[in-house]
């Protein structure tokens, strides 16, 4: 696994274990959906509050994805609060996921991601600013 930033990765293995996992396996859902949308331009993973965070500095495409702990779950998948990502995935997917308001879909363990949902939520923070 490949980091644009040794610093990156430093904050990747600081994590307690359960949660770099799913930290990661999010982490390869985000530059995945990005491969599939051109018109993002690259995506950058960069450190935003000390977490791996995903933009598209070129196009501006996106609202800023970000990954960490969340003190009422092991792992998150953060978007930017005054964005409506999460509140349009909690539309589209009501009562399916563990939500903190309109700022975090939460996880206990790896087996909570479900790559479908997910990538509907991705791909509408990676292409935020486009709609």
């Amino acid at each position: 696994m490949t980091f644009p930033d040794p610093k990156i990765k430093e904050v990747f293995d600081a994590y307690p274990p359960p949660a770099r996992a799913g930290l990661l396996a999010l982490r390869d859902l985000i530059l995945e959906e990005a491969k599939s949308l051109p018109e993002i331009g690259e995506v950058s993973e960069v450190l935003r509050w000390g977490q791996p965070s995903y933009i598209t500095p070129e196009r501006k495409a996106a609202t800023t994805l970000r990954l960490g702990t969340h003190k009422q779950a092991q792992f998150a998948i953060f978007a930017h609060c005054q964005s409506t990502v999460i509140a349009d995935y909690a539309m589209r997917f009501p009562g399916w996921d563990r939500l903190d308001g309109n700022r975090a879909v939460l996880f206990d363990s790896t087996d909570q991601i479900e790559p479908f949902r997910l990538r509907s939520l991705i791909r509408h923070a990676l292409t935020y600013h486009l709609n």
